[in-house]
């Protein structure tokens, strides 16, 4: 077994994966995490009875998860267990309209084709086209490193660029459903699924229409005991394995020697290893942790992917009509990403998300209660005011609910907390608060994206939302994966 020694900054759910991955390959892995707890902004909170969710709340593709206790030869269900959604989301529409968009293909298809101007064929054929594009490129941009000669040297991207007219790479994602859908309802309903990864419908390319294809055809899930169980399976499954891990223990700087990655410096005391991963994004690893190392410019100024403002609501009432995910839509959904991305303002009338776990998990608020997530997008921190776009933002909010529900929302809230992009940056190091790095805003973005490594220091490696084109629990287990591949790749040739 190798007894090389291997440090990782931040104990994010890319990062945990990394060192599950590690830990089975023999290397020793010790993790060092400023907070007191685990999984970056994968966590939770308690507030008078109410348990929530803090960041990430959809799970989709489990396989990732499930791979990890594979690897490790352990019974994943002694740690974790989920259950599958029938309804994927509950969708609200300013002119009265509710869809519910269900989990089997062919039944979502049959209730479009009833709300929308539609039929059910053409549905199908629009989520056929997804599947195409996430077939032809899934190898290439979400389970390889762009940054590697072998990545472009396989079949797989021979097949991607034999296909690359069907990929919409040239064209918008909002222009390509408008093209295909006469209703603009479900034109925004498609337009949507560039929020995944931070982005605008508006600016991110046509080939973001496959991430349809993601949750449809896998599938949503949930947790038993909330989002939060995946970082408690991870945490746990590591601990098993032998990883060590350093909480409330800040990383202030990766130490280099000879364009070599020696070790680190957490709090104040040298500590000496083989190998280095940052788990942080990629910009305050460079700024903080790095700073006498050349920054690599034109990367890290790549545009920033949205944040988000997050109300913690405990809410005295129960809504039937509400599942485990709800949009509300905004009325110009142009006019809001416009606000994000070039005003760096939040919209009057933004779209609003509410999730409420208590729907699948109901000790996670008081009896007759449900505990509400309400998310709006929101652009990064640069210096506005966020104290007054709280304010305002909280007040349209309410009012906007209280219209589509038809129940005055403000009444039924019996505790808040709050999480802003300020608060974002400062618990999660997330450079301005953005939840996946830089945008996607831009055809070549994935390409722009930091490499899993770096070109110039070695035994350096980059993993999280930052360096993985794309957001999400999966993603992030990806990198994870994708570092731990390309260390035991080079350990290997040593």
């Amino acid at each position: 077994m190798s007894k090389k020694k291997v440090i990782i900054v931040g104990s994010g759910v890319a990062g945990l994966a990394a060192a599950i991955r590690l830990r089975n390959q023999g290397f020793e892995v010790v993790v060092f995490e400023a907070n007191s707890y685990p999984g970056g902004k994968l966590t939770e909170i308690y507030e008078k009875g109410y348990r929530f969710d803090c960041g990430p709340s959809l799970f989709t593709m489990p396989q990732f998860v499930e791979n990890l206790f594979e690897i490790s030869n352990k019974n994943i269900s002694e740690y974790f267990d989920y259950t599958k959604k029938e309804v994927v989301c509950n969708y609200f529409y300013e002119d009265g309209t509710k869809f519910t968009a269900l989990s089997d293909i062919n039944d979502f298809a049959r209730e479009a084709a009833q709300i929308f101007d539609v039929k059910s064929d053409h549905i199908l054929k629009y989520f056929k086209r997804s599947k195409l594009k996430y077939d032809l490129t899934s190898s290439l941009f979400l389970e390889n490193s762009l940054h590697k000669l072998s990545t472009y040297l396989s079949k797989d991207t021979l097949r991607a660029i034999a296909g690359i007219n069907s990929l919409g790479i040239n064209t918008k994602l909002h222009s390509y459903n408008a093209e295909i859908f006469k209703d603009p309802r479900l034109v925004q309903f498609f337009d949507r699924f560039a929020t995944y990864n931070g982005s605008s419908p508006y600016l991110t390319p046509g080939i973001m229409s496959m991430i349809p294809h993601l949750e449809q055809h896998y599938g949503t899930f949930f947790p038993k005991g909330g989002m939060h169980r995946i970082t408690k399976a991870l945490y746990q499954l590591a601990l098993d394995l032998g990883v060590q891990f350093r909480f409330d223990t800040k990383v202030e700087e990766i130490l280099i020697e000879n364009n070599k990655a020696v070790g680190i410096i957490a709090n104040k005391t040298k500590v000496l290893a083989d190998i280095i991963i940052s788990n942080m994004d990629v910009v305050p690893t460079y700024k903080k942790l790095l700073p006498n190392q050349k920054e690599p410019r034109k990367t890290l100024k790549q545009p920033r992917s949205s944040s988000a403002l997050i109300f913690y609501w405990g809410i005295k009432k129960e809504f039937p009509e509400l599942d485990l995910h709800n949009i509300f839509f905004s009325e110009n959904y142009k006019e809001e990403f416009e606000y994000i991305f070039e005003k760096k303002d939040v919209y009057k009338d933004p779209t609003i998300y509410v999730n409420i776990t208590a729907k699948n998990e109901p000790n996670d608020a008081p009896k007759g209660c449900e505990n509400w997530f309400v998310m709006i997008n929101v652009p990064g921190n640069e210096g506005q005011n966020w104290d007054a776009i709280i304010e305002s933002s909280r007040k349209q909010i309410i009012e906007k609910l209280t219209r589509l529900l038809d129940v005055p929302i403000k009444e039924y809230i019996e505790t808040e907390l709050i999480l802003d992009p300020r608060s974002i940056e400062t618990k999660t190091q997330s450079y301005q608060g953005s939840l996946y790095g830089s945008s996607s805003n831009n055809k070549f973005a994935a390409f722009l994206r930091h490499p899993n490594f770096s070109k110039k220091i070695k035994k350096l490696y980059f993993c999280g939302g930052s360096v993985h084109p794309g957001g999400g629990i999966p993603l992030c287990l990806l990198s994870g994966k994708i570092v731990a591949e390309l260390i035991q790749k080079e350990h290997k040739h040593e």
